[in-house]
């Protein structure tokens, strides 16, 4: 017999108060050990129009909702007794006709309102009628919505949806039907929904089904289950995600696609599954963070809990953490990492040394990042010919003969304190391991690619032997925020042909993913020509807009902002749920004042990850990368501060001073994309340029 849980199940279950949740994941292994067993209480939910619900007592009040048949046995909902009752008169479990997918579908004629309606304020003078919005779907046959999965009860409500009703229609519709209707809806091609034979395969095992039901094999795939507060992510995954999850590639591939749409999921899931499916695998799954690595140990854990011997034989560490590691084994000590401050001091110094003025202190430490330390040039001629990706300083011959005893005098300047760079000890790292034929991994998972630079991943492609699926990334060209962009394969990490793009946000409302994108292009390429198309992206859940604000002092945005999270509170928004973010320490001030005057207590956000305990989280754009809140306010963002003026100031040359807008956009992009519901962006006027892209109106001044 077929033994499921059911994707509404966990999310009901986290409901409950922690005593009764432990006694439903008692009942519920009782169920799956034997489903016939004398002291389980069943009663058949005699008004639902589906027969096979049944209701198994927990406690006094607590009822869990079973869906049984003689081949299969689902857990589906638990509640309190007359509200999981009423879950089940409102729901029926079939295979749907035309994909042969197992279905939980509402019953029409027990939904009381599929359209939310939206109170408006009296106003002296009647408005004009508004003109009626055509239907969306009005032209697509039976036969064609039937295809995309979209129940056949619910034929006529789709074809009369309109822009104003999509979102509140399809919050009633099964996942692959929702999505595919929103594709629709903004012009794109949905992809269509596997359609396999009940008669020659499992309704429970067609791609589409898996998205909400999870098969138990056994009693410990179960317990672990329950034994972990196992979000949606960890147990259904999304038909594109498990495709990419499971796929093999010929050589170095990328998941890619906009924020929200669970690229990190399918980093975490295949490293799982090549932990459980390669008993030799060592495996090196890193991120450019200590805190993204952390949480990515902890969701890693958290997978594979059950399984023996698999975390000794996985290493989960930040780029700098796998380079100081590996060096340590190689050369038999820690390597000493210099400072910015060292940097430039030897910089300046070397030029001083060598009289070298033509070229002031910030040209010599952007060459120096970017061109001369990044690519590890080794001598003069190797830096006549070093590739200068869109830099518009186009050095001369006998410019470059000026400039390379400087930077060669800095590096002995480092060398004679004991101290190397970071992409010197990238570079060291490197070439011991290219050496040797035995890698210190097998595999290696890169979260947050885009943050690779030169050095960076020349290291992991060097630590990892060629071959089949053993270098998988992912990450969003539009997420970039500290590298230049440069060619992977120039490096010999070639993905042409091995990229996926996932199409559907989880994360974030319909809303605030319209407005983030519209701060990013509709298509990013990166140097190899590789498209990232953020077209056709489908949220898959409805939101408020979000709100673009200005006022007229910093005193001003605090209380605003105070007042915002007040309203937010009182509407049911616990503060561990509200984020602020700015985009330096120098404004974290700023959300301080903000918190305090709302009356909550602050988490300062940094480098070591904190239980919220019902604090509102503050902190620096940087640090909201691979977070997310129900609510965000990302204030401060003055002219003069976003893009931050300290980085205009310091640019070298022309490109510079692009990448820097580039960087700057993409780092607000990430910032805002951290909301689910809410989101709120604000300023001093005059406010950030970056506004009036986000808002496709002219944001109100605040009083």
């Amino acid at each position: 017999m077929i033994f499921c849980i059911a994707d509404s199940f966990p999310k009901a279950l986290a409901k409950l108060p922690a005593q009764e949740q432990k006694a439903v994941k008692t009942t519920v292994f009782d169920l799956q050990m034997d489903p016939a067993h004398p002291g389980l209480q069943f009663h058949r939910i005699d008004n639902s129009k589906d027969e096979n619900f049944w209701s198994v007592r927990v406690s006094r009040d607590v009822r869990l909702i079973v869906h049984k048949t003689e081949d299969s046995f689902l857990i589906c909902y638990v509640d309190h007794h007359n509200a999981a009752y009423a879950w089940a008169e409102r729901r029926r479990i079939e295979t749907h006709p035309k994909t042969g997918a197992a279905q939980i579908v509402e019953v029409r004629e027990r939904v009381q309102e599929i359209f939310v309606q939206r109170a408006v304020e009296a106003v002296p003078v009647p408005a004009p009628a508004r003109p009626a919005l055509p239907p969306l779907f009005a032209r697509y046959s039976d036969d064609e919505l039937l295809v995309y999965g979209v129940p056949q009860d619910w034929l006529a409500d789709v074809r009369t949806a309109t822009e104003d009703s999509i979102f509140d229609l399809v919050a009633h519709l099964p996942g692959e039907a929702a999505e595919a209707l929103l594709d629709l809806a903004v012009g794109e091609k949905p992809e269509m929904p596997a359609i396999i034979s009940p008669d020659v395969a499992n309704p429970f095992e067609h791609p589409d089904a898996q998205r909400r039901f999870r098969l138990m094999e056994d009693v410990d795939e179960l317990k672990s289950a329950l034994d972990f507060p196992w979000d949606q992510w960890a147990v259904f995954l999304h038909p594109s995600q498990r495709q990419v999850v499971g796929q093999k590639f010929s050589g170095p591939a990328r998941v890619s696609g906009s924020a929200g749409t669970g690229k990190t999921v399918v980093a975490i899931h295949r490293a799982a599954n090549i932990l459980k499916n390669d008993p030799q695998a060592r495996l090196l799954l890193t991120t450019f963070s200590l805190p993204l690595a952390n949480a990515l140990e902890g969701k890693l854990r958290l997978l594979t809990g059950v399984e023996k011997g698999v975390i000794p034989r996985v290493t989960v560490l930040p780029f700098r953490g796998v380079s100081s590691e590996l060096f340590t084994l190689a050369f038999g000590h820690h390597p000493r990492a210099a400072s910015d401050d060292q940097v430039r001091g030897a910089l300046k110094t070397a030029a001083a040394e060598l009289g070298v003025t033509t070229f002031t202190p910030r040209f010599l430490a952007s060459e120096w990042l970017n061109v001369v330390d990044a690519w590890q040039v080794a001598d003069a001629t190797a830096y006549q010919d070093v590739p200068r990706l869109g830099r518009k300083n186009r050095l001369g011959v006998k410019q470059r003969e000026t400039l390379w005893p400087v930077f060669e005098r800095a590096r002995a300047l480092l060398a004679a304190q004991g101290l190397l760079t970071w992409p010197m000890i990238f570079g060291q790292v490197t070439r011991h391991f290219s050496a040797r034929a035995e890698k210190p991994f097998s595999h290696t998972i890169v979260d947050e690619a885009q943050d690779l630079g030169v050095p960076e991943l020349r290291m992991l492609a060097a630590i990892t032997p060629a071959g089949s699926d053993t270098l998988f990334f992912a990450g969003d060209l539009g997420q970039r925020i500290f590298q230049e962009p440069f060619s992977w394969k120039a490096l010999g990490v070639d993905i042409r042909g091995r990229s996926k793009t996932l199409k559907v946000n989880y994360r974030t409302s319909h809303q605030i993913r319209q407005a983030a994108d519209r701060l990013l292009p509709k298509v990013v390429q990166d140097v190899d020509g590789v498209e990232q198309d953020r077209r056709g992206t489908v949220s898959i859940f409805n939101g408020p807009e979000p709100e673009v604000r200005t006022f007229p002092s910093a005193a001003a945005e605090e209380q605003g902002i105070a007042d915002w999270i007040k309203t937010l509170v009182a509407d049911g928004v616990a503060p561990a749920e509200i984020g602020l973010f700015v985009r330096s320490n120098g404004e974290l001030s700023r959300a301080r004042a903000a918190v305090k005057a709302a009356g909550h207590v602050q988490l300062e956000l940094s480098e070591r990850l904190e239980e919220p305990q019902g604090r509102i989280a503050i902190g620096t754009m940087h640090l909201a990368k691979g977070l997310e809140y129900k609510a965000i306010a990302v204030m401060a963002c003055d002219d003069d501060i976003l893009p931050l003026q300290e980085r205009v100031e310091t640019v070298a040359d022309e490109s510079e001073l692009d990448e820097v807008y580039e960087t700057e956009r993409h780092l607000f992009y990430v910032a805002c994309t951290r909301a689910r519901d809410h989101l709120l962006v604000s300023g001093v006027d005059p406010a950030s340029e970056f506004f009036s892209d986000l808002s496709q109106r002219r944001p109100p001044k605040a009083a």
